[in-house]
């Protein structure tokens, strides 16, 4: 021990690296001083930060737990809504689709009764066609039969066969 103590003071003086033993010329007192010192009134300070800053660490813990279980419970109703919002969509559209469904059905039975409503309407208008026709045919039959009539009643009836007629018709009306 005494050959690194006499290697010490030996480095110190030529400028070295060296441990200084010399109590008063190092300030080792006044170091001791002032570390005991800091550490008996800096002892409260130091402690009262630590305390404050852990109850800090401590209530932003919590906050953020509390807010953990909020965010999860607003997720899970979240998640609740959406699934009756789903239900009201399939809802919807089984609805929509029943409606579509029934409309399909009027329109098509609304096109067949207005089907048959057309051809009972052909059906008349034929059938009126078909009368106006015959009457038409009738008119023109009597009235070519008239003619007929008439002209072989002028070329073969003579004026006695006239007057028989005309009397016969009278006795027969009644008088």
């Amino acid at each position: 021990m005494g050959t690194v103590l006499l290697l010490a003071t030996e480095a110190s003086g030529e400028g070295g690296f060296g441990l200084n033993f010399d109590i008063l010329e190092t300030n080792l007192i006044n170091l001791i001083v002032v570390i005991g010192l800091l550490f008996y009134f800096g002892r409260g300070f130091l402690g009262n930060i630590l305390s404050e800053r852990r109850s800090a660490i401590e209530e932003a813990i919590k906050e953020a737990e509390t807010r953990q279980k909020d965010a999860a419970a607003s997720l899970a109703e979240q998640q609740q809504k959406l699934t009756q919002a789903q239900a009201e969509a399939e809802r919807i559209r089984s609805a929509a689709e029943e409606n579509a469904k029934k409309a399909k059905e009027a329109i098509l039975a609304q096109a067949a009764q207005e089907v048959e409503r057309m051809k009972a309407t052909a059906g008349q208008e034929l059938e009126a066609e078909r009368e106006r026709a015959i009457a038409q045919l009738r008119s023109a039959v009597v009235s070519m039969a008239l003619e007929r009539v008439e002209g072989q009643l002028k070329t073969s009836l003579n004026e006695n066969a006239q007057h028989q007629l005309i009397d016969r018709s009278i006795a027969l009306l009644g008088g």
